[in-house]
């Protein structure tokens, strides 16, 4: 599985840098990976962001940042997380041939951790490994919907760029709409004419781990294909990879 392979990738990377104490080349580091220099850098970029990895300009060279040991710990849960959604990302693709995400959260976004793609001719660009504010799409949303107005707004002020941030006021009101629901639909959050649609992922104690997501453009995820297909179907993949993970659903 591709992405798999990626978090192992990265793994492997800090396991590498351990052994550099003074840094290592982009192109050496990239030989002993079996890597290309592209692959290479957009991992080390993504490392460099988080604050895992820092890149010595005067050197040319990448060395292991403060954070590192904090970032192995989430990508080895990250491992078990796509192991199991995995599959279950590839039986919504084929059954609704619409693009099928796992979705994390991460503080104030959320990361597109793994994807399955669909066969259709014209399909929304790939989110696979991207990170964005968790307000611009329906796994961000259904993944806050049980967050306090106080961490809501802690959260957005970490956000920046007043500009682009909701309304406080709507957003508490459409949280409480999607936990009433649990369910969430955004438009255009993720580009125009771009629909996502997701469902929490819970563990044994209740806590949401991530969401199931399928992204696409509006001409097809219409609201009665969504309300009466693919909501039911999300839900019902949801709860069986939450049972994974020990969740057990309280029935009243």
């Amino acid at each position: 599985m591709y992405s798999v392979k990626s978090v192992k990738n990265a793994l492997d990377v800090l396991e590498i840098l351990t052994e550099y104490e003074y840094g290592i080349h982009l192109g050496e580091l990239a030989a002993k990976l079996q890597l290309s220099l592209n692959c290479t850098y957009r991992i080390m970029k993504t490392l460099c962001e988080k604050g895992m990895v820092e890149f010595d300009q005067q050197q040319g060279v990448y060395r292991l940042g403060v954070y590192s040991a904090t970032l192995a710990q989430k990508l080895l849960k990250s491992v078990s997380v796509v192991s199991y959604a995995h599959p279950v990302l590839e039986k919504l693709a084929r059954r609704h041939d619409e693009s099928a995400y796992m979705v994390i959260s991460q503080d104030n976004e959320v990361l597109f951790l793994d994807m399955v793609d669909c066969s259709q001719p014209i399909k929304t660009t790939s989110m696979m490994g991207r990170r964005v504010p968790f307000f611009t799409n329906a796994a961000g949303k259904v993944m806050r919907a049980l967050d306090s107005r106080d961490l809501l707004e802690k959260l957005l002020k970490k956000s920046g760029r007043r500009k682009e941030l909701p309304d406080l006021d709507l957003l508490d009101a459409e949280l409480q709409e999607i936990r009433h629901r649990g369910v969430a639909i955004d438009r255009n959050g993720l580009g125009e004419g771009i629909i996502s649609v997701a469902v929490a992922v819970r563990d044994y104690a209740g806590k949401v781990v991530g969401a199931l997501t399928l992204v696409g453009p509006s001409f097809r995820l219409l609201t009665d294909r969504l309300e009466s297909e693919i909501i039911p179907s999300l839900q019902e993949e949801a709860e069986a990879l939450s049972m994974k993970f020990g969740y057990t659903r309280a029935f009243a």
